[in-house]
């Protein structure tokens, strides 16, 4: 560790060092605040359409540098070329969906209009935007909490994770090469101790996206400040599949939502509730699934699961794997790290025979673990599938259209997918009950949720 920097490692080539940079000082973080308050009623008063044109430019100077960030992202986070390819074309048509949706999510509405009156709500900026997210979609999360905040009318204060400073620096470095005015967009750099720095200042709003035990505390830091946080936490997501399901039909969907980014996503499948019916039948066919899949080093083209992005993360998964064997549960593929891999790697698991006092249930699992589980009724499945302090997203498979229905209604969850139904919409709102957050992200009411809501009643 050098003294005040920030060091950036290679997960999947055994921690060797990518590069650093600076650690952000207390004395900068305020200048860097400061600026953005003095320059936020300038980015106001622009007007949301002279506003695009700056966010629009963004928009283009990143996908000129499309390769330069799947590199770095790769040598940062250990994730594979596949999904790091895949990262920026989904993470890139949320941006363009953000730039064409903008200026209609947030325009004026008529609430009330007669022969001499007129009623109209406006969505101002809230002010100076504390954006803090996550390492496990480096692209994908700038773009979901900045953008929509420079769009809005925010300016942005914005910390990477301390996993991916590199891409962060990318990032800050191409956002600059567009003149903005300055103050609109400032990156810091750091651990948690930076980011708490942050959220000290005179800051307007907090935007957040992390663990449920980080998102909590930065709930009481936005209630003392008084000051709206918006956050998206942890999940430990269900999947229930009733005994008229055509498992084959939804296979490669199952392995997809839990397995992808090694697993390292909140809104992945953790928990599948599968009827004692099918039971066999899916646990079979998932390890086909698994088994046939390339655990490798990102770079190779071949690689479908590439590493965890750190050490730590790699050693709490193996934790909560050996908990559940030593409480019973039983490995059916995977349970270890790959021996001919040198990094955070970790080969992707299925877990049966699991029950609720064993840590790979009640807690998230963080990486490439599946948790299956047996259900005998309707609501059996339910009640395992509320069994969690979590509330993301759930998915449903079943032909009975009424039951799907019916279920969906019970699920303590943001989102609840049917079947073959993908929530993935840009259009959608997005955020959890429970422990998974509050606050809503995408569509309107994320742009909506930036905003203070202003009422104007005039006479024509």
């Amino acid at each position: 560790m050098i003294k005040n920097k920030l060091i950036s490692t290679n997960p999947a080539k055994n921690y060797e060092v990518v590069g650093s940079v600076d650690i952000s000082t207390l004395s900068e973080i305020k200048q860097k605040v400061e600026e953005a308050q003095k320059t936020k009623t300038l980015w106001k008063e622009l007007g949301i359409t002279k506003r695009l044109e700056y966010v629009w430019q963004i928009y283009e100077k990143l996908i000129e540098k499309k390769k330069d960030l799947i590199n770095t992202i790769i040598k940062e986070t250990g994730k594979s070329l596949k999904d790091a390819e895949s990262e920026l074309d989904r993470y890139g048509n949320n941006f363009k969906w953000f730039l064409e949706n903008g200026e209609k999510s947030l325009q004026d509405e008529i609430t009330f209009e007669d022969e001499k009156i007129i009623h109209k709500v406006k969505y101002e900026p809230m002010g100076v935007a504390a954006v803090i997210t996550p390492w496990n979609h480096p692209f994908g999360m700038f773009v979901w909490g900045a953008i929509p905040n420079l769009i809005a009318g925010n300016t942005v204060v914005f910390k990477h994770s301390e996993e991916c400073p590199l891409t962060g620096k990318l990032i800050e470095e191409i956002i600059n090469s567009i003149n903005l005015p300055k103050g609109v967009f400032s990156e810091v750099y750091g651990d948690g101790k930076v980011g708490k720095m942050l959220l000290e200042q005179n800051i307007n709003l907090i935007w957040f996206t992390g663990s449920s035990a980080v998102g909590k505390s930065i709930y009481k830091m936005a209630g003392e400040k008084f000051v709206k946080a918006i956050l998206e936490m942890g999940g430990s997501n269900p999947g229930i599949i009733f005994e008229d399901a055509q498992v084959d039909r939804f296979i490669d969907k199952l392995y997809v939502k839990r397995f992808s980014t090694c697993g390292q996503t909140c809104d992945a499948l953790k928990r599948l509730i599968v009827h004692k019916s099918l039971f066999n039948e899916v646990v079979e066919k998932l390890k086909l699934k698994v088994e046939e899949k390339v655990v490798g080093y990102p770079e190779d083209p071949k690689t479908d699961i590439g590493s965890l992005v750190a050490k730590r993360q790699v050693e709490l998964l193996d934790a909560q794997v050996k908990d559940a064997v030593k409480k019973g549960a039983q490995v059916i593929t995977g349970g270890k790290q790959p021996k001919n891999l040198h990094g955070a790697f970790y080969r992707p698991t299925i877990l049966t025979k699991v029950t609720k006092n064993m840590r790979a249930w009640s807690e998230e699992t963080f990486g490439p673990v599946l948790v299956v589980v047996p259900f005998e009724t309707e609501e059996e499945a339910i009640t395992l599938a509320n069994d969690t302090k979590y509330g993301l997203g759930s998915l449903i498979f079943t032909n009975d259209k009424k039951k799907a229905k019916r279920v969906a209604e019970r699920l303590e969850a943001g989102t609840v997918e049917i079947n073959l139904g993908n929530h993935w919409l840009t259009c959608n709102p997005f955020g959890g009950y429970k422990d998974s957050g509050m606050g809503r992200e995408h569509g309107k009411w994320g742009f909506q949720e930036l905003t203070q809501i202003k009422v104007i009643s005039s006479e024509k």
